[in-house]
Parts: structure tokens; sequence; C-alpha cells
């Protein structure tokens, strides 16, 4: 067993048991037992590693599958500390069910905080409200933040570099939290371990009817949506979305749904919407290795507002924030045969411009709605109100619809 941790753990438990182990004060008892001696400062990752190769005097290891992998590290029955290993993790809006707090060892991460209000429960392991984001933040090597269980800790961390290594000292439960829900924006609070074996399994069935082409798939959908109940229905509509889009029948499907549920329905197409935005991404960072591009895409997938995404970018790369934006856009652009590529925005078919010049007027436009100078000579008054309605539906609306050219005109811009 490493010597630091074992320093560690039983310095956080002498300090919890002078305060009668109190739940409340775990997380700021963890987060300054971090502060006073970061692991970052004080753990050699290699060495930490080989350690855990060679050595077999360790504490007993879950089975979990968190962490890629996840090595524990000190283990007592009131609490545990691990170090995590994240290749390319990319958690979803969640809260926990235990406290505590975590430390980057190693890499840097995008965390967002966020707030789950005017809950309304529809099941004990569902529920329907209101998703904001309060605060987005770049953790580097050497930060600590604290885990409060329960719904006053909704966060997501957006992992830049690989691997990017992390230590959490946790209690293994916190019972009276309640479920630890996952979030689905903007209005969806789902249970991730709700153990629901006949929806997976007809989850499953479907898909095998998906793969295997079976004719009758949509009807029996349909047929589902009709006689499900609101929790149930919604994660067979989730789950068989895209392939409903692909056969043109997602319409139809959805329309039965909304037509049994009225109004609770209502929530669900822009959380729908947001799903299919946020894997889009989440698939394009996952075919990506470079750095910079990683943190350009965690920055489209989590900051909603032109301000602190530029901040953001200042802060990793200093200089003008927009020439870094623009130069990421022009790399990552993507040319099939099929059309022109910014991220997730396609230009649109009904310009009618030529594949050839779609490029440099596709960049030009970006570049007019980011730094807000003179109208591109190329580019029509009534084509560049298409192309601003094209990146308006997109990843790309945080950074062109926040604010107004002259707010937008600043030093940071």
């Amino acid at each position: 067993m490493n010597a630091y941790f074992s320093e560690l753990g039983g310095m956080v438990y002498e300090r919890w048991k002078k305060v009668d182990f109190a739940p409340e004060a775990f997380p700021d008892i963890a987060t300054a037992a971090l502060d006073e001696r970061p692991p970052a400062d004080r753990i050699n990752l290699p060495e930490l590693v080989r350690e855990f190769l060679l050595e077999d005097a360790q504490p007993a290891q879950s089975t979990s599958g968190f962490g890629q992998p996840e090595l524990i590290v000190y283990d007592i029955p009131r609490f545990y500390i691990q170090v995590l290993f994240w290749m390319d993790g990319t958690t979803d809006i969640h809260q926990h069910g235990f406290s505590g707090a975590f430390h980057v060892l190693e890499g840097s991460s995008l965390h967002s905080l966020f707030e789950f209000e005017d809950s309304q429960s529809i099941t004990s392991h569902f529920r329907i409200g209101n998703l904001s984001l309060k605060a987005t933040h770049l953790l580097e090597a050497g930060d600590t933040r604290p885990i409060v269980s329960g719904p006053h800790c909704i966060h997501s961390l957006f992992h830049l570099d690989t691997p990017s290594v992390s230590v959490v000292i946790r209690t293994h439960s916190d019972p009276a939290c309640g479920p630890q829900f996952t979030y689905l924006p903007p209005h969806l609070a789902v249970d991730p371990l709700q153990n629901d074996g006949l929806t997976l399994r007809r989850k499953q069935l479907l898909d095998l009817l998906e793969q295997t082409g079976d004719p009758e798939y949509p009807d029996i959908v349909i047929a589902m949506i009709r006689e499900l109940d609101f929790e149930r229905g919604f994660f067979i509509l989730q789950n068989c979305i895209g392939h409903l889009q692909n056969l043109g029948l997602w319409d139809e499907a959805w329309e039965t749904f909304a037509r049994k549920h009225g109004p609770l329905a209502e929530a669900l197409p822009p959380t729908f919407e947001e799903i299919i935005r946020r894997d889009r991404i989440a698939g394009m960072r996952g075919m990506i290795g470079d750095p910079d591009h990683r943190f350009f895409l965690a920055l489209m997938l989590n900051v909603e507002n032109r301000k602190p995404f530029l901040e953001m970018v200042g802060q990793r790369y200093g200089g003008a924030p927009v020439d870094k934006i623009l130069q990421w856009a022009e790399e990552l652009m993507h040319i099939t045969e099929g059309g022109t590529w910014l991220i997730d925005a396609e230009f649109p078919d009904e310009l009618g411009i030529d594949q050839n010049d779609q490029p440099s007027i596709f960049m030009d436009a970006l570049r007019y709605f980011l730094n807000h100078t003179n109208l591109p000579a190329n580019i029509s008054s009534s084509d560049l109100e298409v192309l601003r309605n094209t990146f308006a539906c997109s990843s790309w609306n945080a950074l062109i619809a926040s604010d107004s050219p002259s707010s937008s005109a600043s030093g940071i811009a």
C-alpha cells in the first residue's frame, strides 16, 4: 500500500473522528486534506503504477468498471481513496450518492456545475424540471473540488488530456441523498441504477430487429409507445430515435407519444435534440487525438455563452481567442460528397452554391459572425441570414448568438 495515501487517509480519518463523523463535515475535511497535501506535488505516477503492478499488499479492489481503470489505494469502513484514470472520459451530467472531494493529479478537465429547478417527480426514478448551467471552470493538475452528495452538487467533467488522472476521497455511500440521478438537459433527471430488466431486454430486442432490417420494427415501436407509461416510453423513444429518423418515421412515433401524454410530453423535444447534439460532439471527440481540438469540442459541448467560452480559450492559450477558434474551425472542417461541415453545422443546400466554393464562404461567414467585421463581399445579405440560422441551430450558437455586435467587439474577442 502506498505510504502517502496511507498517511492521507489517516489524516482524514482523525479529523473526521473529531467531529463524530458528521456527514456534512466530510467534503470540507477531504478538500482541506487534498489542498494541504496535494497528490499532484507528492505522487510520482509511473512509480505508483509500477508499485501497484508489482506489490500484492494493496487494498481490496472493486469490480465497478468505473475509471479506465480505477485503483483503490486506501480503504476503511467509513471511506476510501481511489485513483481514477481517464483515457477518453466524458462524464454525464450527474449528482453523487456519496460525498468527499476530488483532486486533479495529472492532465486537465472542464468542470461544469448545474442546478435542477422546478422538479416534478414522474416516478421515484424519473423527474422533469429545468436544468441550467451555473458555472464552468478549467481545472489543471493540483486543483481540488468538493463533492456534496445529492442535488446540491450536479456537475460534469470533460477530461481534456490523455490520460487525465484524478484522486478521489469519498464515502462508500450516503443513503439519505436518494437516487444518484443522471441529467439529460434541459429537462430530465433519470436514475441510471434503476434495474428495469424488462425495458433493457426490450431495447436489446429492438436493436436486434434494427440490425436485421425487420420490416415490422416501426409498427412494433409505435404499438409500444401507444401502451407504455411515460418513463418507459421515453426510454424506448431514446433508444430508437436514430433508426426511426433514418426510416422517416420519427414524426409518427413522436406524435403517438405526445397524444398519449399531453402537456407532460412538451419537455422531451428539446431534450431529444440535446441528446443528439451531445452524442454527435462526443463521438467526434472520440475520434480526435489533438488536445487543442479536444479542448475546443469540450467547450462546444459544455459552454452555453460567448463570454466564458472566449475567456477559457484566452486562459489556456493567450492571444486573441477568436483567431484561435477560427484556426480550429478551418482545421476541423469536414468535406464529403454529401456536403461541407463545420463541426455539427452543415453548409445549407438551399443556397445552391458549388461545393468547391462552400468552404471559403462558410469560413467567411463564421469570421463575420465571430468578429462582427464588415459584411463579406462574396455573400449576399439573404445568404448570410441563412448561414446565421445554420450556425444558430448548431453548437456554434453559443458563440454567435449571445452578444450584440457592439457588445462583442471587446478586447477579449
